[in-house]
């Protein structure tokens, strides 16, 4: 998996995956090795978004702490 990718670069990499199979026209091998590739580019952009998803969620529990006088 390409992990040097941001999750913008991948999911317009991946939006022109799904744009090249849904054109049609390509062989059977290029059409698995683009499913594959697009495949990679989806587990590759939820890892991205889980991530953002834990950061917000730690940020969101850090500030409730925070403002709980029964926390300090």
């Amino acid at each position: 998996m390409d992990e040097t990718l941001g999750y913008e670069q991948a999911r317009d990499e991946l939006a022109e995956v799904v744009t090249k199979l849904e054109a049609g026209g390509l062989s059977l091998e290029d059409s698995l090795a683009l499913w594959e590739r697009g495949e990679t580019l989806a587990k590759l952009c939820d890892r991205h978004l889980a991530g953002a998803r834990e950061r917000i969620e730690n940020a969101l529990a850090a500030a409730e702490s925070e403002g709980d006088p029964t926390t300090r």
